[in-house]
């Protein structure tokens, strides 16, 4: 799914915000200013979102996800809040469209004609060196 049409949902009435202390960089701004931002969305709760769309987040996102059903995004990396702000939705929008797309299923392919001739070609020439290496012991035997 891309992120365009999970925006047209318009989730931003489902988040919640909480801006606190960041560690990042600001100087003696970082101890005055709330410029972390911990974005919360709950999953369980969410309108927007279909039971078959709710499973697939809870699977890819496990780690992510609260005991209480909450996905939770951190962003700390701006001075100001409104851009950590505007940094959280949007790994929000990019988490949840990466849950939400299927994975390609993979065909099982075999090998081409010239991939098996460069394999046979490597062996060959690995036997070669390899008989060489023989040494006075094999010379003394003849």
């Amino acid at each position: 799914m891309k992120t365009e049409e999970l925006k047209s949902r318009n989730f931003e009435n489902e988040f919640t915000f909480t801006a606190t202390r960041s560690s990042g960089p600001g100087g003696q701004n970082v101890n005055k200013v709330n410029t972390r931002i911990e974005l919360r969305f709950n999953i369980e709760i969410s309108v927007l979102l279909t039971p078959g769309e709710k499973l697939m987040i809870y699977e890819k996102l496990g780690n992510k996800i609260s005991g209480e059903g909450d996905l939770i995004i951190i962003s700390q990396s701006e001075r100001s809040q409104f851009e950590n702000k505007r940094k959280a939705v949007e790994k929000f929008y990019l988490l949840i469209a990466r849950a939400l797309t299927h994975k390609k299923k993979r065909i099982p392919t075999s090998p081409g004609a010239g991939a098996k001739a460069r394999r046979l070609d490597v062996k060959r020439k690995r036997s070669e060196i390899k008989k060489l290496r023989g040494g006075s012991d094999s010379i003394s035997e003849e």
